[in-house]
């Protein structure tokens, strides 16, 4: 191997260690406060944690019914225990809100957040929130008709096609129809 091609690979790997430790170095950083604060913002018009509202109050019903299950002379006793221990836990929610704004601070700029709360918190935006679902679900049955349609109807151009081309079309079973 020659000096130049030697000096051409460490030159290259120097750079591209150089890359990786910068990227390392620029993704470790910690979004700042106001960052964060515009990622709560954003993060409270989307509703974007609020599907996760039912995880506590479903995991102690979920543990009671267990729980009585195998002692049910002590289900009086289960219920009120759960329910004092889940009210306990229930201020651990901010733990996913805090990492819910990490989340999007780290993948969004600042003015993105403030231009995603804006316009969530529009009425277009509410209202998108609010009939987004229904119009998704709408749009799926739609696509639907129209899949099934396609299909039916690329089947038969698809063999009509085949009897002018060839006068006889594939059936099923793999064998042919003759006019």
């Amino acid at each position: 191997m020659s000096m130049a091609t030697s000096i051409r690979r460490y030159g290259v790997a120097a750079v591209i260690a150089a890359a990786v430790s910068l990227g390392t170095s620029a993704q470790a950083q910690e979004p700042t406060e106001e960052h964060l604060a515009a990622a709560r913002a954003a993060i409270s018009a989307i509703n974007a944690t609020d599907q996760f509202d039912a995880i506590l109050p479903n995991a102690a019903q979920n543990l009671k019914a267990n729980l009585i299950q195998t002692a049910p002379n002590l289900q009086e006793v289960i219920s009120v225990t759960v329910d004092e221990t889940a009210i306990e836990m229930a201020g651990r929610r901010a733990d996913l809100e805090r990492e819910a704004a990490l989340i999007y601070a780290r993948n969004f700029t600042m003015q993105e957040l403030n231009d995603i709360q804006a316009f969530y918190a529009s009425e277009s935006g509410k209202k998108l929130l609010e009939l987004g679902p229904i119009a998704t679900r709408q749009l799926l049955q739609a696509a639907e008709v129209w899949s099934n349609g396609i299909s039916r109807d690329l089947a038969a151009a698809t063999q009509e096609a085949l009897r002018a081309r060839v006068g006889e079309t594939p059936t099923e079973g793999g064998s042919t129809d003759t006019q």
